[in-house]
């Protein structure tokens, strides 16, 4: 006898609960490692995807608003003027070498790792990787003021994960349809009666 197994991953199972632990973005592809469960019950069950579609731009922009912690956190960058853009399309030019291609959350998903690059001179590129941040800690010392901040772009970018891994995905890339599939249409034969 066999059992019918319920679709647990992917746009079928939007009822489920995932937690996402580690989120890689290379190639405009997504690496994760998260759990799921059916529900608050339910054991988790540990998943390593690799994703074969190319990442939606909202998932990419949630990234992107990640860069000005990378850059503070890596010391890459010192904060002034203009340096929070609240609400802005783009980052300031002074970003534009960076970019934040991952992150890690603690094991009480209290805390994160950014991981990024700076696109160096020479087409090179310099890995980066920020201190691990507390949030709750952070908050109360004044080693890195942004905690709050930072928990709300990445839980932002979470959100986007987890969209992706429900199937939310870039239309770049996709095959078109080869012949548009009309309704069908009536033929006329008209021949004569000779």
């Amino acid at each position: 006898m066999s059992t019918q197994l319920l679709p647990i991953v992917g746009p079928e199972a939007t009822t489920s609960i995932l937690t996402v632990q580690k989120v890689k973005v290379k190639d405009q592809l997504l690496y994760c490692e998260f759990t799921e469960q059916q529900d608050e019950a339910s054991p988790a069950r540990a998943f390593t995807m690799q994703g074969t579609e190319l990442v939606h731009e909202d998932l990419l922009a949630a990234f992107g608003r990640l860069v000005p912690h990378l850059c503070l956190l890596a010391e890459q960058l010192t904060e002034g003027n203009g340096y929070w853009t609240e609400g802005a399309e783009t980052l300031p030019g002074d970003f534009e070498p960076f970019t934040v291609t991952g992150f890690s959350r603690g094991k009480r998903l209290d805390g994160v790792v950014l991981v990024g690059e700076r696109q160096l001179k020479g087409d090179k590129a310099l890995s980066l990787s920020a201190p691990f941040v507390r949030f709750e800690e952070e908050m109360s010392l004044a080693s890195y003021p942004y905690a709050g901040r930072l928990e709300t772009a990445v839980l932002a970018a979470i959100e986007e994960v987890e969209a992706a891994l429900r199937g939310k995905c870039s239309d770049a890339g996709r095959q078109l349809a080869l012949f548009e599939q009309d309704a069908p249409r009536e033929m006329y034969l008209t021949g004569s009666d000779e």
